[in-house]
C-alpha cells in the first residue's frame, strides 16, 4: 500500500463499519476505530483499528490521535466561482485553497457569474481552461438551462456536465435569464429524455414582484421583499412539473421551512425531487442580522429563528437531502457597506471555508452526530451529482478525507481565510471544529502544487 491511516475514531459514511459494528444506515451509527489501505489514489481496505496493514512494503503509516476524527472528503455541490469573467470575486486558484481548508475535496460549480456562462459546450470549455491546472480539489461543472439554450442541453450533457441550473426570477446578472413556467416544463421533458437533472433556484417572480421593493439599511424590509410565499409558490410549481413529466429535480438553497410540507409529501408521492439547504440558513436569523450587514444579504433570505429550527428538523426528518455553501462571493464594494443599503447590496454569503465547522457547531447543540453531518455534506452530495466514489470511506472509493478535531473551538477572521475577498457573514463567529487536514486521493494537500482534477459526470 501506499499510505495506511489508523483512525481510532472514523465515521464512514453510509458504507458500513468493520468487525462487530453492524452496518450503519444513512448517517452512519457513529464512530469506529479503523485502518484504512490506501493504493495508487483509491480505497483498498478498510479494517478493524488492530489491522497491521501489512502489503508487503513499508507502507507510509499516519497514526491519528484520540482527538481527531477521520471523515470522508466532503463534498459541496453548490460553489460559485465565477471564473472565467469574475475572477476578482472568486477564481478557481482560491476558491479551491478555501474548499481544501475547509475538508472540502469535490466541488461543482455553479454555470452562473462566470463570463460566459456554462450554458453551451464553448462556454464550458472556456471553464474548463480556467480550471485546467489551477485546482487544489476536484471540480464539476454544472450546466445552465435558460431561455433559447433547449438544443445544447443534451451536448452539455454529453461532454459530462453534471446537470442543469435553472431560474425562475431575475438570477442577478443578466447573461443568465430565468425560464418562464413553460420553458421550464420544456426543459424537465428535454432532461427527462436522457435522465438529465434539473436544479432549481425556487422562488416565483410574481410573488416578489408584488412583495415591497428592497431598499434601506433595516434587514426587515429587506426580508419583506422575499416572502416565504415565493419559494413557496415555485416549489409548489416545481414539484406539479416534475409530476407531469417525470423529469428529476433538485430544490437549491431552501430557506423557508414552510416548503418542507410540500416536499415531503412529494417524496411520499415517489417523485424524483430532493432539496438542500446552507449553512448559513441553519445559523442565523433575521432577528439578529444589525441595520447594514449586507454580508448577511443572501436570496432568498436568511429568515426568522423558528424557520432556522424547522429547517433543523427537515433535515432530521430526511426532507432536506444535503447541506452545501451555496459560496457565492463579490468583491466588498458590491456589499455596499458604504451606504449598507440592502437592495443595493450584491447578494450571496461567502462561506465556502467554513461550511463544515458552522454546521458541526449547530448540529451537535442539536443533537446530531458527525454521522448526521457526514450524511449531509458529503455522502448525499456526491449521490446527487452522481459521485459514486465520493462521499465515503469504502473500498474503491477515492481516498478523499477530512481529519478533523471536533471539539477544537475558534473565532473566525475572515482576513484570514483563503477566500479571494476578505468578507464573510461568519467573520468573529465563535465556531467548533477545527479540520486539521485534508487529503485528496491518498495525499495529503498542502498548496504547494494544484493536483484537483476536473470531473465529468460519468467519472470520479
Amino acid at each position: 500500500m501506499d499510505l495506511v491511516i489508523r483512525a481510532r475514531r472514523a465515521v464512514l459514511g453510509d458504507s458500513g463499519t468493520p468487525g462487530d459494528s453492524g452496518t450503519p444506515g444513512r448517517g452512519g451509527s457513529g464512530e469506529v476505530a479503523v485502518t484504512v489501505g490506501v493504493k495508487d489514489g483509491y480505497v483498498v481496505a478498510v479494517e478493524p483499528y488492530s489491522s497491521p496493514g501489512d502489503s508487503g512494503l513499508p507502507p507510509d503509516v499516519v497514526d491519528l490521535g484520540e482527538d481527531v476524527v477521520l471523515l470522508p472528503g466532503l463534498v459541496d455541490t453548490h460553489v460559485h466561482v465565477n471564473d472565467p469573467g469574475r475572477a476578482e470575486w472568486e477564481g478557481f486558484a482560491s476558491a479551491t485553497r478555501a474548499a481544501a481548508a475547509g475538508g472540502i475535496t469535490t466541488l461543482v460549480d455553479m454555470p452562473l457569474n462566470s463570463l460566459p456562462p456554462t450554458v453551451d459546450v464553448a462556454a464550458l470549455a472556456a471553464k474548463r481552461e480556467a480550471a485546467r491546472g489551477r485546482i487544489h480539489v476536484d471540480v464539476g461543472l454544472w450546466g445552465g438551462a435558460i431561455p433559447g439554450n433547449l438544443p445544447d442541453l443534451r451536448p452539455l450533457h454529453d461532454e459530462g456536465v453534471f446537470g442543469f441550473k435553472s431560474f425562475l426570477l431575475h438570477s442577478g446578472v443578466d447573461e443568465f435569464p430565468p425560464l418562464d413556467p413553460e420553458g421550464l416544463e420544456a426543459a424537465m421533458r428535454t432532461l427527462r429524455d436522457f435522465d438529465g437533472l434539473l436544479i432549481v433556484h425556487a422562488e416565483d417572480a410574481a410573488v416578489i414582484e408584488r412583495a415591497p421593493d428592497p431598499h434601506g439599511r433595516h434587514y426587515p424590509g429587506f426580508l419583506a421583499s422575499r416572502p416565504p410565499e415565493a419559494e413557496d409558490a415555485a416549489i409548489a410549481m416545481v414539484i406539479e412539473l416534475a409530476r407531469k413529466t417525470g423529469a428529476r429535480v433538485h430544490i437549491l438553497h431552501l430557506a423557508s421551512a414552510d416548503a418542507l410540507a410540500l416536499l415531503a409529501a412529494a417524496r411520499a408521492e415517489g417523485l424524483a425531487v430532493t432539496a438542500e439547504t446552507c449553512p448559513h440558513y441553519l445559523s442565523f436569523v433575521a432577528e439578529e442580522i444589525a441595520d447594514g450587514a449586507t454580508q448577511f444579504k443572501c436570496c432568498p433570505p436568511i429568515r426568522g429563528a423558528a424557520n432556522r429550527e424547522r429547517l433543523w428538523q427537515g433535515l432530521a426528518d430526511g426532507i432536506i437531502d444535503c447541506v452545501v455553501s451555496d459560496h457565492s462571493p463579490c468583491t466588498p464594494e458590491l456589499k455596499r457597506f458604504d451606504s449598507g443599503d440592502f437592495g443595493e447590496a450584491w447578494g450571496g454569503i461567502a462561506g465556502l471555508q467554513v461550511a463544515f465547522p458552522a454546521v458541526w457547531t449547530g448540529a451537535r447543540q442539536r443533537g446530531f452526530s458527525l454521522a448526521d453531518v457526514v450524511s449531509w455534506m458529503a455522502t448525499r452530495p456526491a449521490e446527487l451529482a452522481g459521485l459514486t466514489g465520493k462521499g465515503r470511506i469504502a473500498p474503491g472509493c477515492s481516498a478523499d478525507f477530512c481529519v478533523v478535531a471536533p471539539d477544537e473551538a475558534f473565532v473566525v477572521d475572515a482576513a484570514t481565510l483563503a477566500h479571494r475577498n476578505p468578507v464573510s457573514a461568519y467573520d468573529a463567529r465563535p465556531l467548533a471544529g477545527v479540520v486539521r487536514s485534508t487529503w485528496l486521493r491518498g495525499e495529503r494537500i498542502t498548496g504547494d502544487r494544484p493536483r484537483g482534477r476536473l470531473l465529468e459526470r460519468k467519472g470520479t
